[in-house]
């Protein structure tokens, strides 16, 4: 009696689990930290979640943290995201980059707008993503042939560890081009009054600098310096050169890696990628502004001019 008892339990459990619905697929989930109100960082994010609902991963839950660009910031955003246990976190820029990386070394990480990912030691198993590097003498060059400078001042911010890279770098063109660099820390608005004597300015990619883009091209005007930076976002406010690599390869590459991740693919397995479209915009109206004339070959290799 007992055997046929345990035979019927059996029968019973097994129709019971052919009835019962199969467990629902657990939704994935993909966190992105967006620093601050960094136009360029906000034009990645757009082609990212472009891309993403392009590929077929449109029910893939996005949630967006949008710090303040400080390291405490940083840190708290990436906390907050590991503590949730997302499957992915997609960051924008190396500061933030090397943060959300303190934070956790098992949930894969991909990032875009990282200047140099070499040189910051941005490495881990992971971790991949597009880097933003562009040729600084490219930009060096052209600068100079809208005004010649002998005194170029660089604004960075020593806390933003990518930005002092591209400081390094400039300086190590200094023979080359024939110049003398002078640094200005920049760590918040008040700072921008450090900002004199000099001939031209280059805006690195500081995160503190380009909240507060329009003060620091309110003080070139005065000093009649041409300005240059390597991401977009400044040329309609007053930048007068701008060479970077597109926010939409940027975000495209960012939503094709996720995108591999989430179907599987390991991080470690997927190469850092380089920029290959790299566009200048010179802002015309700007230099006219400052009595400046722009050569003809550096207009003509613009892929836009603001008249």
């Amino acid at each position: 009696m007992r055997k046929l008892f345990i035979i019927y339990l059996a029968a019973v459990l097994l129709v019971v689990g052919v009835m019962s619905p199969a467990p629902a697929r657990a939704e994935k989930t993909v966190a992105v930290i967006l620093t601050g109100v960094i136009p360029y960082y906000q034009d990645i994010n757009s082609t990212f979640e472009k891309e993403m609902k392009a590929m077929g991963m449109g029910d893939v839950k996005v949630l967006v943290q949008t710090p303040a660009p400080n390291t405490m910031a940083w840190i708290n955003a990436a906390r907050k995201v590991v503590a949730f246990g997302v499957d992915a976190i997609v960051v924008y820029g190396g500061p933030s980059t090397l943060a959300v990386s303190s934070e956790t070394s098992k949930i894969p990480i991909v990032f875009a707008g990282v200047y140099d990912p070499d040189a910051l030691g941005i490495k881990g198993k992971n971790t991949t993503g597009i880097s933003s590097k562009v040729p600084l003498a490219g930009v060096l060059k052209n600068l100079k042939a809208i005004k010649p400078f002998a005194k170029l001042g660089v604004v960075y911010n020593s806390s933003e560890k990518d930005t002092v890279t591209q400081a390094n770098e400039i300086e190590r063109l200094e023979g080359q081009f024939g110049f003398k660099t002078v640094r200005f820390d920049v760590k918040n608005a008040a700072d921008i009054n450090k900002v004199s004597g000099v001939d031209a300015l280059f805006i690195s990619t500081s995160c503190t600098a380009h909240q507060c883009v329009s003060g620091i091209v309110d003080v070139a005007r005065n000093l009649k310096a041409p300005t240059a930076t390597p991401i977009s976002g400044g040329e309609d406010i007053g930048i007068i050169l701008t060479i970077f690599p597109t926010p939409e390869e940027q975000g495209k590459t960012a939503a094709d890696l996720v995108a591999k991740i989430l179907k599987g693919e390991k991080p470690a397995n997927l190469p850092v990628a380089v920029p290959k479209k790299i566009e200048m915009i010179v802002n015309l109206k700007e230099a006219s502004v400052m009595g400046l004339k722009v050569p003809m070959d550096v207009l003509t290799s613009a892929s836009k001019v603001v008249k």
